[in-house]
């Protein structure tokens, strides 16, 4: 009797694993470093605030330095052979989120690290590469004509410095637009390089989706995300601006902040200043 008793055991937990397979819902625990909110946490995993603070029983926004969050992200354990380098480009995810997520200042990694993918979800990172595959190949078997469907896919992006899609090519250039529709083209070039260089940055958002969307309180970092005027089109000199940002080209020099002649606000004046491109003043 015991024995069938223990043959009916394995057989229920043999259908419970099937059911409930080993991985859980969080693979990964993010460690918070200092200047991290829970916006950047989330811009980051391609998650949002409030899942974040659920799965962590947050009940304030409120996180500190040293503190482990579960994140609903893939991990990746390294093999022989490997650089940061050859993982971001395997999951096609930038180089500056994999150091972001995981902490990594340099660019050592050693054989069983474990790193935290930013952006893959547990057990989506099969599908992600299996769409993405299908993208490039209709790319290429249409390289003649327009790819629709792979337009709004990070297939084109083999020509910029931070992966990106075409509505965020359009994001930048229209902020380029709002920001720097009277100044000169190179100060137009300047302005998208601020947000590639945020993007590149572990201090900010991975995304450029991330960065110009990005909201402190009640407050947009970007005026024109503030006031609207990002919904505004942007002409084909902004667009063309945004396009050579993104090849890597900097007229602001590495600057992360950028205000123009009318300023009064002594927190930005005090910034280490990089270039001044017509009325606009670009800062670190």
């Amino acid at each position: 009797m015991i024995k069938i008793i223990k043959k009916f055991l394995v057989v229920i937990t043999s259908f419970v694993l099937i059911l409930y397979p080993a991985s859980t819902a969080y693979a990964a625990k993010y460690t918070v470093v200092k200047n991290d909110s829970l916006y950047k946490i989330s811009s980051l995993f391609k998650t949002t605030v409030n899942k974040i603070k659920t799965d962590n029983k947050l009940k304030t926004d409120t996180i500190y330095p040293g503190q482990k969050l579960e994140i609903d992200a893939k991990t990746y354990t390294v093999k022989k052979g490997d650089t940061l380098s050859k993982i971001a480009k395997k999951y096609k995810i930038t180089l500056a989120s994999l150091k972001k997520a995981n902490n990594i200042s340099g660019s050592k990694i050693k054989v069983g690290q474990k790193l935290i993918l930013p952006g893959i979800k547990v057990n989506e990172d099969s599908k992600s590469s299996s769409v993405n595959t299908a993208a490039s190949n209709s790319t290429t078997s249409n390289s003649g004509s327009k790819n629709t469907a792979g337009s709004t896919t990070t297939s084109s992006n083999t020509a910029g410095v931070i992966p990106y899609t075409q509505a965020e090519l359009d994001l930048l250039a229209r902020l380029i637009e709002a920001e720097a529709s009277g100044e000169s083209y190179n100060a137009k070039v300047a302005v998208g390089a601020v947000v590639i260089n945020r993007v590149q940055s572990k201090d900010w958002a991975s995304s450029i989706n991330g960065v110009i969307n990005e909201k402190y309180g009640d407050y947009y970092q970007f005026s024109p995300v503030q006031n609207g005027m990002i919904k505004k089109p942007a002409s084909d000199a902004s667009i063309k601006a945004a396009r050579e940002a993104l090849t890597g080209k900097d007229p602001s020099k590495g600057a992360i902040f950028y205000y123009d002649s009318s300023s009064t606000n002594t927190w930005i004046r005090s910034k280490e200043v990089t270039a001044r491109i017509g009325n606009l003043t670009f800062a670190k």
